[in-house]
């Protein structure tokens, strides 16, 4: 189930976009880019006839059709898209509180739980060295290969952050995780927390 309002005057104004496309069909695709992250992104793009994925959520309401891509919609739970009118031809807003920290379950996708729990817990902890660490892929192997920023790129600790830290909490917290990898490259020692 979809868990996310689009207003109608939100739905006005992107029908009236969606006519300017002279496209029979069209509708619109709302996804995260980069969900469970602080880089975060809630985004709403054009959907041409045979864009949508198969596990897309369609959805017709009154004014447009629209698509919600499947991964993607934990992280729009409670979303909010409206449309103001002002002077200047208005604005349109999309809030969705969920889109960096998901209400994650144990049937999330692994990346997605590991992502929670680095937003959640590892992070706040590396955050007083001015450090950070992000999830670059899940292996095939059931490793998570991180990169780590700020403070800890290149600080002489990261192997201990790594290892009785970050992998500790990360294997106690997800099932199934072999290990952590780090790509990061810590010869850059300019921002290390030392």
């Amino acid at each position: 189930m979809v868990n996310v309002t689009i207003t109608d005057s939100a739905q006005e104004y992107l029908a009236g976009l969606l006519a300017k496309q002279e496209c029979e069909g069209i509708a619109i695709r709302m996804f995260v880019a980069n969900p469970g992250t602080a880089q975060a992104e809630t985004c709403i793009a054009y959907c041409r006839p045979g864009e949508e994925e198969a596990d897309d959520v369609k959805l017709e309401l009154k004014s447009i059709t629209a698509f919600f891509e499947g991964r993607s919609i934990p992280f729009l739970d409670d979303a909010k898209v409206d449309y103001a009118p002002d002077r200047m031809g208005g604005q349109l807003t999309i809030r969705a509180p969920n889109s960096k920290m998901p209400q994650v379950t144990d049937d999330s996708p692994v990346e997605d739980r590991i992502n929670y729990v680095l937003y959640n817990e590892v992070n706040p902890g590396l955050a007083a060295h001015g450090g950070n660490v992000t999830l670059v892929e899940y292996t095939d192997d059931h490793y998570a290969v991180l990169q780590f920023g700020g403070g800890c790129q290149g600080c002489s600790a990261v192997d201990v952050t790594l290892k009785e830290g970050v992998e500790r909490t990360l294997m106690e917290r997800i099932p199934g995780l072999a290990g952590v990898r780090d790509m990061t490259d810590h010869t850059d020692t300019s921002q290390a927390y030392l």
